[in-house]
């Protein structure tokens, strides 16, 4: 990450049409662990308990706002890592869902480049998991009386995601400007 916010890219060689794809160099803030029960949001309060444990760990990127205005998630793949940990990682891609209409990218990041292979499993098991999650929480929504479209919408690059999200000013986000 440069000093202005912006993020750096890490190539670990030329991304031929069968080397790794570039990664966005990014530094996540780990808000829920792999393993954990609680979801909470951004701002640290609690969203849900889940029936299951997250199989990731899930955080943001703190310099960076998503389109429905809050903190651009990002998911750590790999073992699990404390919750208030900071962790440099590289973007591989990004889910999009959308929540309530608002569209919610997740970018899908690693400690470490994944070579074409690794992509790939990593793609199938994100998109498997952001499938189920996605129709759970339309469900939650629909329990609170919370209308829009709910559901997984598909995997971009991180770039795209990236692109899509704006710098975070210092003092014009004190939360989403919608409760999650």
């Amino acid at each position: 990450m440069s000093p202005d916010g912006a993020a750096s890219s890490h190539q670990p060689g030329h991304a031929g049409a069968s080397g790794p794809p570039a990664a966005l160099a990014v530094t996540v803030t780990i808000e829920i662990p792999r393993g954990s029960f609680r979801k909470v949001g951004s701002t640290g309060r609690l969203d849900f308990l889940s029936p299951l444990p997250c199989p990731f760990n899930y955080g943001s990127i703190r310099e960076r706002l998503g389109l429905e205005g809050d903190l651009l998630d990002a998911v750590v793949l790999g073992p699990r890592l404390p919750a208030g940990s900071r962790v440099d990682a590289f973007a591989c891609g990004a889910v999009r869902l959308q929540d309530r209409g608002l569209y919610d990218d997740k970018l899908i990041c690693t400690t470490a480049p994944l070579d074409g292979a690794g992509l790939a499993r990593a793609r199938r098991r994100t998109l498997a998991f952001f499938k189920v999650y996605g129709w759970a929480k339309r469900l939650l929504n629909a329990w609170r009386g919370w209308p829009g479209r709910t559901g997984l919408s598909g995997w971009v690059s991180a770039e795209r995601a990236w692109r899509c999200s704006r710098p975070r000013a210092c003092l014009d986000w004190d939360g989403p400007p919608v409760p999650f």
